[in-house]
C-alpha cells in the first residue's frame, strides 16, 4: 500500500497548504494521506498549529477527505509534542514525539539547531551532550502515556545534527545504554516505531530515525515499524520508501500498513 502518515503544511511548518500536499500525493498515486499537523505549544508557537488554526487545519482535511473520497483516503492526524497541553480526541491517530526537554524550567530545543544543543548542555547538563541524549530518551519512555498515541515518533531526533559523530559518539556505552533502555520500556506497548526519512530528505543526516542499530536492535525484538516521510514539502512525499522497506525487511522487521492497525 503506498501511503505516507507524517506530514506537514502551512498550518504549521510545512510549506504547502493541505490542498496542495493533496494533490501532489494522488499525482503520485498515494492511497493513503494522513495528515500530522504539529500540536500547539503554548510555550513557543514559531512553529506549531496555533489554536485557532488547529480547528481550521481540521475543518479542510475533513473537506479534503471528501473531496477525495473514493479515489485517495484522507486521514487527520496530529503530532503531538510530549509538553503540548493541546487536546487529542477527534484525531483519527496521534504521533507522539519528543521535540523539547524541560530543565529548571525552561523548555530546552532538541531539533533546532546542533548550536541550541550545545548551549542547553553547557547550561543544564554541565556541558555533557550524553547526560543531554539521556534525559532525551528518559522523556520519550513517556511519550506514550503523556500523548495517548497510535506510533512512536522520530526515535532518536536527539542526533538529528550529529551525522558523522560531530557531536557525540553514538557508539559510547552511555547513549547506547540510553537508547537501549526507551526501546525495553516502549517495545511491550506494541506500538510501531516510525522509520522517518525527513533528516535525510533535508539533509541532515543519511539514515532515518531510528539509525539502523536501533531498528536492528528494535527489528530483533519484534517491534513493528511505520514507514513515515515526515514531509515538509509536495516533492519528498515517501521520501526514499522504497530503499528503506528493503532494509527493514532485510532485518526481519515487521512493516505496518496504517497506524490504525
Amino acid at each position: 500500500m503506498k501511503a505516507d502518515f507524517h506530514v506537514h503544511t502551512s498550518f504549521c511548518d510545512g510549506s504547502a497548504s493541505p490542498a496542495e500536499m493533496a494533490a501532489a500525493a494522488f499525482r503520485q498515486g498515494l492511497e493513503i494521506l494522513g495528515f500530522s499537523g504539529h500540536s500547539h505549544t503554548a510555550f513557543d508557537e514559531s512553529w506549531c498549529m496555533s489554536r485557532a488554526g488547529t480547528e481550521a487545519y481540521r475543518a479542510e482535511v475533513s473537506r479534503l477527505r471528501e473531496e477525495y473520497a473514493g479515489r485517495m483516503e484522507i486521514l487527520c492526524g496530529v503530532e503531538q509534542d510530549y509538553y503540548s497541553e493541546a487536546p487529542t480526541g477527534g484525531y483519527d491517530y496521534v504521533i507522539g514525539s519528543v521535540h523539547y526537554l524541560k530543565a529548571d524550567g525552561e523548555y530546552l530545543p532538541v531539533d533546532e539547531s546542533a548550536g541550541d544543543q550545545l548551549v542547553a548542555a553547557e547550561k543544564h547538563f554541565s556541558g555533557d551532550l550524553l547526560s543531554f541524549a539521556e534525559a532525551y530518551f528518559e522523556t520519550v519512555c513517556r511519550v506514550p502515556e503523556i500523548s495517548c498515541c497510535r506510533v512512536i515518533g522520530h526515535f532518536d531526533l536527539i542526533a538529528k545534527f550529529n551525522e558523522g559523530g560531530i557531536l557525540f559518539d553514538e557508539s559510547n556505552p552511555r547513549y547506547t545504554a540510553a537508547w537501549k533502555m526507551a526501546a525495553d520500556r516502549l517495545l511491550p506497548s506494541g506500538l510501531p516505531f516510525e522509520v522517518n526519512t525527513g533528516a535525510i530528505s533535508r539533509g541532515y543526516r543519511s539514515v532515518p530515525y531510528p539509525a539502523p542499530p536501533i531498528l536492528k536492535y528494535l527489528a530483533e525484538r519484534g517491534a513493528r515499524f511505520l514507514l513515515s516521510s515526515d514531509s515538509h514539502r509536495p516533492e519528498t512525499l515517501c521520501y526514499g520508501f522504497d530503499h528503506w522497506q528493503r532494509e527493514l525487511l532485510a532485518l526481519g522487521g515487521r512493516i505496518a500498513e496504517s497506524p490504525l492497525a
